[in-house]
């Protein structure tokens, strides 16, 4: 199965806003996204924490979660603010590391794919940063 993704920084407070809109990014700053599941994510919090995979992974329990499937997991604020302090050739580098992990490897994502979308992700966490805001990952599940 398919994961639509979108990945929007907002308040707190609209955690149960972002579960129930249609498409997140159309209503909150932030990226459109496929496949990133909780053991991508949970891999990038260990490259940039480098807390274990175990660990890591508990720290993306759903914060919200609706009957038809959507998801919504709340950004470590440590993830969130080491994002936002990287420069855009530290977020490649990210990328490139992440790429080459076995989560990544198994998907066949490009290089330059997952550099982007680090890029990206870090632009989300520096807006979120300034605006006092939290990332959230809101993921609806695609049926084929």
């Amino acid at each position: 199965m398919s994961l639509l993704i979108n990945i929007v920084c907002a308040d707190d407070e609209e955690l149960e806003d972002i579960a129930l809109a249609e498409h997140p990014v159309d209503q909150w700053s932030g990226i459109e996204a496929r496949d990133i599941d909780t053991a991508k994510l949970a891999t990038l919090h260990c490259l940039l924490i480098n807390d274990g995979y175990e660990e890591s992974l508990s720290a993306y329990e759903p914060a919200y979660a609706i009957d038809d499937g959507v998801v919504v997991l709340r950004l470590p604020d440590e993830v969130t603010e080491k994002l936002a302090m990287l420069d855009e050739e530290a977020l490649e580098q990210v990328g490139e590391e992440l790429a080459a992990t076995e989560e990544f490897e198994m998907n066949d994502w490009p290089v330059e794919e997952v550099q982007a979308f680090i890029v990206q992700l870090g632009e989300i966490a520096a807006l979120a940063e300034s605006q006092g805001q939290a990332v959230f990952v809101w993921m609806h599940p695609l049926r084929t």
